[in-house]
């Protein structure tokens, strides 16, 4: 599934090709995608003028000159890009956007576990994915990240992937950032030190930072949405390397199932906390 650094690249290729244009006409295939495209929706769009693209989160926002938003989860498979009207579609599209300048904007999904959709408003935005989704990485507090981490019993990976606490990381960078920290996936978060929290929240800075200049990472169907494919997938140290060195003490990657997810480590680098926990009063 794409991750923050994939939705990023995304939106960073589409907003040169989509700020200032106009939506002219709105088309939707057969099947229908996880995040059902409304018809009624299409006459509300066309004539709209798109006038930014952001990301929050691993989602995409589309702001239209009305106050009105397009919404956009790229789910597993998803691919956006802008093509000559001209330009044959691929199999498995399922949005089409016309522009006025005679390209279009295309939703591509394999398995369809994305899509978008229309809001009417920054309020109608919030009620969807407003309460579901914590600070970016680069806004998280010091203080407040301890104390998410210290009033918790779950285990590190899976704090990590709770959208609510922090948004936008996945599997394959919680992985990452948990190896440059040093901290042991299994860990709890009431275990950790303040030094191991500030060391994990710098950890996913730097991670994210490193694979967003990278394009972020293809593992198997990801492209930008100028059609280049990532290349993070050749720097990442631990994340799908099992039974492989790792790259700073050589000793073998392993893998265990945490949060229902393959967790990667390093057992020689990412050891066991023997910090106590401290009795609950």
């Amino acid at each position: 599934m794409p991750e923050l650094p994939e939705v990023e690249t995304v939106a960073r290729d589409l907003r040169p090709l989509l700020t200032g244009r106009t939506i002219v006409g709105v088309s939707v295939r057969r099947k229908a995608l996880r995040f059902k495209w409304e018809r009624a929706w299409t006459p509300l769009v066309i004539g709209r003028r798109i006038e930014t693209v952001r990301r929050r989160g691993k989602w995409l926002m589309f702001d239209l000159h009305d106050g009105s938003l397009l919404v956009g989860h790229l789910g597993m498979t998803g691919q956006m890009r802008v093509l000559p009207k001209n330009e044959a579609e691929e199999a498995h599209t399922h949005l089409v956007f016309a522009l006025d300048n005679g390209f279009e904007w295309r939703y591509r999904d394999v398995r369809r576990f994305g899509g978008l959709r229309r809001c009417a408003d920054a309020a109608d935005l919030e009620r969807i994915i407003g309460g579901r989704l914590g600070p970016e990485p680069w806004h998280l507090d010091p203080k407040q990240w301890r104390s998410e981490l210290a009033g918790s019993k779950r285990c590190l990976k899976a704090i990590l992937l709770d959208q609510t606490v922090v948004a936008g990381v996945g599997n394959i960078y919680a992985d990452e950032c948990l190896f440059l920290a040093r901290l042991w996936p299994k860990q709890r978060g009431s275990a950790t030190s303040h030094a191991q929290a500030e060391r994990l929240r710098l950890a996913m800075i730097e991670v994210l930072e490193r694979a967003i200049a990278s394009r972020g990472s293809t593992i198997r169907d990801y492209i930008g949405g100028s059609g280049l494919s990532g290349q993070y997938q050749d720097a990442l140290k631990v994340y799908g390397r099992t039974n492989q060195p790792c790259p700073n003490c050589q000793r073998l990657v392993q893998c265990m199932r945490l949060a229902g997810r393959s967790s990667h480590y390093c057992p020689g680098c990412q050891k066991p906390s023997r910090r106590r926990i401290p009795a609950q009063r």
